[in-house]
């Protein structure tokens, strides 16, 4: 199959395409089809090794750029991720089957985003003056050299840019490994970079499983890791990082609470819940999958959920009307499934879906469980598809209780018109990013990140300079050195 922005081969390193086809084959499957639209090899030792050292050799003179110069390429690159946006949005889509009417509005738009921010913010890196008497001290903020981006398969033309934008604009280099279900959308990013004027080898793609993640982390070469994944994955990677004493972020999953209050407005609680559970189909590390309703309203709000479930349009992810797409991978779909099972098993109620739909592709119905409790598997575990969780309370003190009672620490939010109450809630929840009346928004300008075993550090915002940069700090003293002897 043919489609706009087909990348030319597997990796993208030194500023070209790059094919070694004595990789193992990985194959490149249409979520919507089924089929097989593309081939890719993975990641040689040899090409490993190439694009590590042209990482390396490149990033000296990049971090002595001003912060201007570097700042001006990342900006053209936002131009010309906008001008593109058509063909970028229908190849995420090839790439993870989610409807061009979700990506045209946010996946490459969001990766421009990024690159436009920290674009502008590269040249305001700079240290401070700390007078000490006589003598001062000066700080520099420095690049910290090579770093390794790890992609998810949902978002990963923005999960590139993501982790891109913040570590190229404080004068590193990164060698980023998409996830192998969705190898397609980091190559253009990185030909877009290029052709907006980056020197070859400070951006650089390749291809594979774990074993290239594992062989990038724990490369003496590499100064810092990045990753997006779920828990499992993450404690391995921020294991073999630890063991070469390399700087890390992990992004990680969850299993976050959603608390609608009696006196919420159930449109924009409902609303809410659609997003926090069926963007993507599911598919996002963010998702408020734990959705506590008060035992008033409940009744009310599975009811206007239900109807609004109804008008979901599913169908060719490619077509602008579809908005519920396929499931990126059958082996997603099956564990998506298997929940289901477990919940009707455990004794939840099925409200609505449930069940795998009689098409070509790896499509589900949007599923919603009433009655759970928490310590069924569905309200414990992470699924990463659309099967939402409804939990009866009705005392604030109980559920915040059982809100936070979780290994997951990612996201959380509050639907209720009492904003003394929303930024109590708020301020309770034991998650680094929280919303007030909304869900899953995800502006560049905003920290995002996890706390408990959700992750490590933060992206976007000017919190992500930190962990992409280091201090130093310089003493001068202007008059003579004492000493003992």
């Amino acid at each position: 199959m043919s489609y706009p922005t087909q990348p030319t081969a597997s990796h993208f390193i030194n500023g070209q395409y790059v094919e070694d086809t004595a990789g193992t084959p990985i194959d490149v499957i249409y979520p919507a089809t089924g089929e097989k639209i593309a081939t890719v090899y993975s990641a040689t030792p040899a090409i490993i090794a190439q694009a590590l050292d042209a990482a390396k050799s490149a990033q000296s003179a990049w971090a002595k750029m001003s912060g201007t110069e570097r700042g001006r390429i990342l900006r053209r690159a936002a131009d010309l991720m906008r001008e593109r946006n058509h063909d970028l949005s229908v190849l995420e889509t090839f790439d993870t089957g989610k409807p061009y009417q979700e990506t045209i509005a946010v996946d490459a738009t969001s990766g421009a985003d990024a690159l436009e921010y920290f674009g502008g913010m590269a040249a305001t890196l700079t240290g401070e003056h700390i007078q000490l008497g006589e003598d001062w001290v000066y700080t520099r903020r420095e690049a910290l050299g090579v770093c390794v981006g790890i992609g998810a398969w949902n978002y990963p033309t923005q999960i590139a840019c993501w982790k891109g934008a913040p570590a190229l604009a404080c004068g590193n280099a990164m060698v980023f490994k998409p996830s192998e279900t969705t190898p397609l959308c980091a190559l253009k990013v990185a030909e877009i970079l290029v052709e907006a004027g980056l020197p070859a080898g400070i951006y650089n793609v390749i291809q594979g499983m774990g074993d290239v993640g594992a062989a990038l982390v724990t490369d003496d070469r590499v100064d810092k890791v990045s990753l997006t994944g779920s828990v499992p994955t993450g404690k391995k990677v921020y294991a073999a990082a630890a063991a070469g004493i390399k700087h890390v972020t992990m992004e990680l999953g969850g299993k976050s609470p959603m608390i609608v209050f009696e006196d919420a407005d159930i449109e924009n609680a409902v609303g809410g819940a659609i997003l926090g559970n069926f963007y993507s189909s599911g598919q996002v590390c963010s998702n408020g999958t734990r959705v506590f309703v008060h035992k008033s309203i409940k009744e009310a709000f599975l009811k206007r959920l239900s109807e609004r479930l109804d008008t979901a349009v599913i169908g060719d992810p490619q077509i602008e009307e579809t908005n519920f797409g396929p499931m990126v991978s059958e082996r997603q779909l099956e564990i998506a499934l298997g929940y289901v099972e477990k919940g009707k098993t455990e004794g939840a109620r099925l409200v609505y879906g449930g069940n795998r739909l009689d098409r070509g592709g790896f499509y589900m119905q949007p599923t919603v469980f009433a009655d759970v409790k928490d310590d069924m598997v569905i309200a414990r575990e992470e699924i990463f598809g659309p099967v939402m969780a409804v939990l009866d309370f009705d005392d604030e003190d109980d559920v915040m209780t059982r809100a936070n009672d979780t290994e997951f620490g990612l996201a959380a939010g509050v639907f209720t018109k009492d904003l003394s109450r929303a930024h109590r809630v708020a301020a309770n929840f034991e998650a680094g990013t929280c919303f007030i009346n909304s869900y899953n928004d995800a502006p560049v300008e905003a920290p995002f990140g996890g706390s408990k075993n959700s992750g490590v550090g933060r992206e976007n915002s000017k919190a992500a300079i930190n962990y992409y940069s280091q201090l130093k700090s310089v003493y001068v003293r202007m008059g003579d050195v004492e000493a003992p002897f």
